[in-house]
């Protein structure tokens, strides 16, 4: 028995202050930022910490502390039908800017969505849009971090 999953594309990560929190992952942790989008009442920074995805999405309206792990399907339809017959139940249907998706939680706790990607030059049409870099840009100070008793650092 084969998941339906195909790539981890994204990491959907709810944010408190959108600005600020691409301001760290790029000025403290060297991550690019790939666009900052403030759009009907939401803001949302894709980030890229590395190659290969996934890319980190700091979205100001995800509920709740967990993120959301997004996988690309080849077929959402058959993918949801696989996961239905494996006795999983769907709980919401969404539309990302990429594709159509179902988003829900393991017994766990743990949010997993999946989606097939229909509107693969979104991201790249996106990419460069800076709506709040202002903010972005110096909103995080670093502060130096107290090291542990006899921590040296490698030479």
């Amino acid at each position: 028995m084969t998941a339906p999953f195909d790539q981890l594309d994204f990491i959907y990560m709810p944010s408190r202050d959108v600005a600020a929190d691409a301001g760290y992952f790029t000025g403290v942790l060297g991550a690019e930022l790939v666009f900052a989008i403030e759009a009907m009442g939401t803001r949302v920074a894709m980030i890229k910490l590395a190659e290969p995805p996934p890319r980190l999405l700091l979205a100001d309206h995800v509920d709740g502390d967990s993120p959301i792990l997004v996988y690309r399907v080849r077929d959402l339809d058959a993918g949801l039908a696989e996961l239905v017959g494996r006795r999983w139940e769907q709980e919401r249907a969404i539309e990302l800017p990429m594709g159509p998706a179902c988003s829900f939680t393991t017994p766990g706790g743990q949010r997993i969505a999946i989606y097939e990607a229909t509107r693969p030059g979104v991201v790249e049409g996106f990419t460069g849009r800076r709506d709040f870099l202002a903010e972005a840009k110096h909103a995080h100070q670093p502060r130096k971090l107290a090291r542990p008793a006899g921590f040296e650092p490698a030479a």
